[in-house]
């Protein structure tokens, strides 16, 4: 017998999204003692899709460093005027290339930051595998490094692939 507050959830998440089809079950015996992706999981994630760029690309990223957090900090949420940590997936921190200059004094080195739990959050609501949304986000900040457009950002994450 279903519960009025189950077929309440259920119709509630159907009416938000109606169009998203019904994954098929998982042998529960896979899903028992599967852990949430960990911080080190989403680098080793990010790494590899590092690895699976194009060479021309990756070549460009030298001295890139990529950090893996639960959230953004409050600094960063406040600055950005984002109001829910849940909002931001990954961001880059630094001089872009096409801000830097020769005469710049030396800086720290220019910064992914990638977000789990708002990326976990994501991947559990989209049919798209945990592996492409760290690839798309990793790419996404990567481009803001580079300032590449949203069309040379899709290609490069197509090339992954």
């Amino acid at each position: 017998m279903t519960t009025p507050a189950l077929v309440s959830a259920a119709v509630c998440y159907k009416a938000v999204m109606p169009d998203t089809p019904a994954r098929p079950a998982r042998n529960l015996a896979d899903l028992r003692y599967l852990d949430a992706p960990s911080l080190a999981d989403i680098e080793a994630l990010a790494r590899e899709a590092l690895a699976r760029l194009p060479e021309n690309f990756r070549a460009l990223c030298e001295g890139l460093v990529i950090h893996v957090e639960d959230f953004a900090t409050e600094e960063v949420l406040d600055d950005m005027e984002i109001e829910s940590e849940f909002d931001l997936m990954g961001l880059f921190q630094g001089v872009g290339l096409p801000q830097r200059s020769g005469g710049d004094p030396v800086q720290m080195p220019n910064m992914v930051w990638l977000y789990r739990i708002p990326m976990l959050l994501y991947w559990a609501e989209h049919e798209e595998a945990l592996g492409s949304v760290v690839t798309h986000v990793l790419v996404h900040e990567i481009g803001h490094h580079f300032g590449l457009s949203d069309d040379d950002m899709e290609a490069i994450e197509e090339a992954a692939e």
